[in-house]
Order: C-alpha cells, then structure tokens, then sequence
C-alpha cells in the first residue's frame, strides 16, 4: 500500500474525533471508558469521571506541537507528551530519521525519558498522550512500562496495535492492561500525517536534523 492511501486512510480513521476506549470485546460506551485501569486481573470499569477532558484536549495539543516539529524536520509527524500529576514529564516525536533508530518512534521515546526523569521503569500513574495509535512495538513497551493511561489522536488501521489491528493493551492474557481513550482530536492529527505524505508524494525537499 503506498503512503498516499494510508494517508487517506487515516484521515477517514479519525472519525468524529469522539474518545472512546479500546477493549478486547470492541469499542465500549462513555460510561464505561473512564474507568479502566491496569491489573492483572483484567480491566476494571469504575463509571464515567467528568472534568478531564479538557485536559486531555490540551495536553493532546501539546503532542501535536511535538508532532508539527516531526514534521518540520522531515520525520514522520507524531509527537508524544508523558504525563504525571498533571505535569509534562517528557515531551517528544519521532527521530528515527535523524538518529538513524527504528525503535526512535515517539511513544518509546517518551517511556524512556520519563522513567530516567522519574528514576523508575513502572510508569502506572503516568498518561501517555500520542498523536496516532501506537503501533506494536509501541504497545508493547507500554505494557512493560505498566503505564497507567493512552490517550490517542488518529487510528492506524494499517499498524495500529491498539485497536485496529491487535488489542494489547487490552489483551486479558497478558499481565498488564492500559486504560485507552481514543480519537482525541483524531482529525487535526490525522491531518498534519496526510500533509506530510502528501509534500513527499509531490517530491517537496525536508529538512534534516543532523
């Protein structure tokens, strides 16, 4: 699939941009999505919180910040803010360009950052703001981080690990599960990766970081 289509493609995943959250049964109502919490035995739902959206909204701003600088230096645009106690602890995007890193996607690097600034790999009172669905590797790391809470933009029905192509966060065999909330300005994200591939599909020059 060439990246125009998915370009699209994510465009038309974004939806509404209505948050939503991911479960291993589908896709579950407002009432229930707030509640999910990570443990071994399985999602936990404790009713709908109110006041926090707003908060999702701004800080999923703040990713696309890191997302809009991506793209200014030639990578892919996604960005990533980690959050504790309401505070940024780590803000970054990709640099798999620029480091010449595969595993340099902007989920993982913000894992890493955190657990440095907080002295601590367990990472279950933080939320994980990112612009797109993580993909597996992404997830993955998220599991073994115990992180608390994912809030993403724009699914990825091509690699995404979280909804659209595998469930692991919310997967009951393993031993960690994520609260998700999904589709938190899902268009303007998607709308920063369709003008990347679409500049590269017109053969536009980036920028690289050196």
């Amino acid at each position: 699939m060439d990246e125009a289509s998915l370009a699209e493609i994510l465009l038309a995943s974004a939806g509404t941009g209505a948050a939503r959250t991911a479960s291993a049964g589908g896709t579950e109502s407002g009432e229930e999505r707030r509640g999910r919490r990570g443990n071994a035995g399985g999602p936990v739902f404790l009713g709908e919180c109110t006041g926090e959206m707003d908060s999702d909204i701004d800080f999923m701003r703040y990713a696309l910040g890191e997302a809009q600088q991506a793209l200014e230096e030639g990578e892919v645009p996604v960005g990533a803010v980690l959050v504790v106690g309401g505070e940024v602890v780590a803000s970054v995007h990709n640099a798999r360009e620029s480091t010449f890193d595969p595993t340099a996607h902007a989920e993982v690097l913000a894992l890493r950052k955190a657990a440095q600034a907080l002295r601590s790999w367990r990472l279950n009172n933080a939320t994980l703001y990112v612009t797109k669905e993580p993909c597996p590797m992404c997830a993955g790391a998220m599991v073994n981080a115990r992180l608390g809470r994912l809030v993403y933009g724009c699914g990825d029905p091509k690699g995404g690990a979280v909804e659209s192509l595998y469930r692991i966060l919310s997967d009951p065999r393993l031993n960690h599960q994520v609260e998700v909330i999904s589709g938190v300005l899902g268009e303007e994200s998607a709308a920063l990766l369709k003008s990347f591939f679409r500049d590269r599909r017109g053969g536009a020059a980036f920028p690289r970081k050196l």
